[in-house]
């Protein structure tokens, strides 16, 4: 499997049909409240910008921990799940940070020009630096450390808030 998973193969031709948003994170075992609240949003999202969200599992740790080959494991897993010409934005710390408003006008920009935009979470460790270097854009949400169950639900709620503002959705104003 190439490494290079994360590389988008160029703009595509403008895209009629909209584009389609992968939320792909390291870990299945999370609070119910995680996977409602994903859940929540993810119905609300139009047949136009459809939103698929997939967690990998999380390489198995054991006393002799060695954090980079869990690391390439859980890049691996997820590559397996990164459709063929995507734009793969990874959720990493050193990532540049987005208003919502900066953030709607990138999804404006992928609903024309892109099939399927990937964002990529990583597992307690972050991601492999083989990710990192073959995303097209890293995305910092806060200085903060956050804990990644809860990076997926805001970034689920941000895409969310994104689009609505791009539909002049009142949503955007009253939450």
């Amino acid at each position: 499997m190439s490494k290079r998973c994360c590389a988008s193969t160029g703009r595509a031709s403008p895209n009629d049909a909209g584009v389609r948003l992968h939320v792909l994170a390291v870990g299945t075992r999370v609070s119910r409240w995680v996977n409602d609240a994903c859940a929540d949003y993810q119905q609300r999202f139009p047949a136009h910008c459809p939103l698929s969200i997939e967690a990998v599992p999380a390489p198995r740790r054991g006393r002799h921990l060695d954090v980079s080959r869990l690391k390439e494991k859980e890049f691996q897993s997820l590559c397996a799940r990164v459709p063929d010409g995507s734009l793969t934005i990874v959720l990493e710390e050193k990532g540049r940070s987005w208003t919502t408003n900066q953030l709607a006008a990138r999804l404006k920009d992928w609903m024309h020009h892109q099939r399927d935009v990937v964002f990529m979470i990583g597992g307690p460790d972050g991601l492999a630096p083989a990710a990192v270097a073959g995303a097209r854009e890293k995305w910092s949400l806060s200085p903060l450390t956050l804990p990644h169950a809860l990076v997926r639900v805001i970034v689920v709620e941000q895409l969310y808030r994104a689009l609505t503002i791009l539909s002049d959705h009142p949503y955007h104003l009253g939450h």
